[in-house]
């Protein structure tokens, strides 16, 4: 059995032990013993994403700045990342209008007719809206050094590594050794991932068994319409996904899927599509993709196609406002919808990102940011499927703009990031 297959194996037998333990603590354990359990077993998971964000800042660093080198003049750069833009900014249009039809017609929150609080709740998030202004001074370090030793997100680590690396120092001949370095950073950091990767079906078991002996199965069949709604609207925003994937790639998009299913799984289990990233990168480029366009594409990818995210906060944002009973003419929904379009760009690929961005932009709406509340206690279900279509739609997206560089090999001709050899 290869060893893809084998972490699949494995990640769904983990998945499935965590549940069987928790059910039981959660039924018979006492409110204190249930209150340690959750608090102790996610250390794991804690620990497994740490691992995954020590490794990410040089994986990012070497591959972006390698990837912006070999893609050699600035017209080259702006094109790819203009074509990438503008499918970032189509998939995020397309995963909003996805998520609205579908709370639109289900309506999962009419009903409930909930008051709306006199007094503001507090729902324990930091609400720091990110605006245009904010959002593009956040792009930016204040320092050249900053980045690597704060918890930031790929775009920012890309915008470091641009100012770093993509000067010409006095010729094409300094190039190449410092391609030959960051070539061997990326290729230790690879490696180190695949040991990584190793404790994820542990981290899997925490986590999936955190979550049900506080909260129990009985909580999903008490939402069971607007998780059934918005896991609809997932599915439906990557059936879209893998169609546009399918007019590009042909029949080599059901190869993608399959190179893709330990990341996507890995994010879904984790709740973190972060945690994805470099199984991702590793299995872009055993696609076939062009190694220059994933290296240089997935980073942006994962502060400007978080599509996963557009859907769950159209679909949120939707069911807080019928709970409440808060009417919202088309364009008051038009605009709130933009406004959390522009206010996801840039979130960190972690946990409860986006309930951030709710928070921050919903009261703006006359909408109660205490319903968040209503969502919080599935939050982390609901995580699993925004983070698998963040990942799935990154790596669509880094094939299909491969393919249209004319980048993309038509079979596994990259076993491995393999280490080049500078030319003298």
């Amino acid at each position: 059995m290869a060893n893809a297959n084998k972490l699949t194996l494995f990640i769904v037998v983990f998945m499935l032990m965590g549940s069987s333990p928790a059910r039981a603590i959660h039924a018979y354990a006492t409110p204190t013993t249930v209150s340690a359990w959750a608090d102790n077993i996610t250390l794991l998971t804690d620990l497994f994403l740490r691992l995954i964000k020590m490794v990410i800042a040089p994986l990012v660093f070497s591959t972006l700045t390698v990837g912006i080198m070999r893609l050699g003049e600035t017209a080259t750069i702006g094109r790819v990342g203009g074509k990438a833009m503008v499918w970032f900014i189509t998939s995020s249009v397309l995963s909003i209008l996805v998520g609205l039809v579908i709370v639109t017609f289900q309506h999962p929150g009419a009903g409930l007719n909930l008051a709306v609080p006199k007094e503001a709740v507090d729902t324990g998030l930091a609400v720091s809206g990110m605006s245009l202004k904010g959002f593009l001074s956040h792009t930016i370090p204040t320092s050249i050094t900053e980045g690597d030793g704060q918890q930031r997100d790929p775009a920012d680590r890309g915008v470091l590594d641009v100012l770093r690396h993509r000067r010409r120092v006095a010729g094409e001949k300094f190039n190449a050794p410092l391609v030959a370095a960051l070539n061997v950073v990326s290729h230790i950091m690879l490696k180190v991932t695949g040991y990584v990767m190793y404790v994820a079906p542990l981290a899997i078991f925490a986590a999936i068994s955190s979550v049900i002996a506080s909260q129990g199965l009985g909580i999903l069949l008490n939402y069971a319409s607007f998780i059934g709604g918005y896991y609809l609207a997932v599915l439906l925003t990557s059936a879209v996904l893998i169609a546009v994937g399918y007019m590009v790639l042909k029949k080599e998009v059901f190869r993608l899927l399959n190179m893709l299913k330990d990341p996507v799984l890995v994010a879904f289990t984790t709740s973190s599509s972060e945690a994805a990233y470099p199984k991702t990168l590793e299995r872009l480029v055993k696609f076939g993709c062009s190694r220059n366009i994933v290296s240089f594409v997935l980073p942006i990818g994962y502060s400007f196609n978080l599509v996963g995210s557009m859907v769950y906060c159209s679909f949120a944002a939707m069911f807080i406002a019928q709970a409440y009973n808060v009417p919202l003419s088309f364009s008051e929904i038009t605009v709130m919808m933009l406004t959390l379009m522009l206010a996801s760009k840039g979130i960190a690929g972690v946990p409860r990102s986006a309930l951030v961005v709710l928070a921050a932009t919903i009261p703006s709406f006359n909408i109660p940011v205490a319903g968040i509340l209503l969502l919080m206690g599935i939050d982390h279900f609901l995580d699993m499927g925004r983070s698998a279509i963040n990942v799935l739609g990154n790596g669509i997206a880094t094939a299909m703009l491969s393919k249209n560089e004319g980048l993309l090999t038509d079979e596994e001709a990259q076993p491995d990031w393999e280490v080049e050899k500078a030319e003298a």
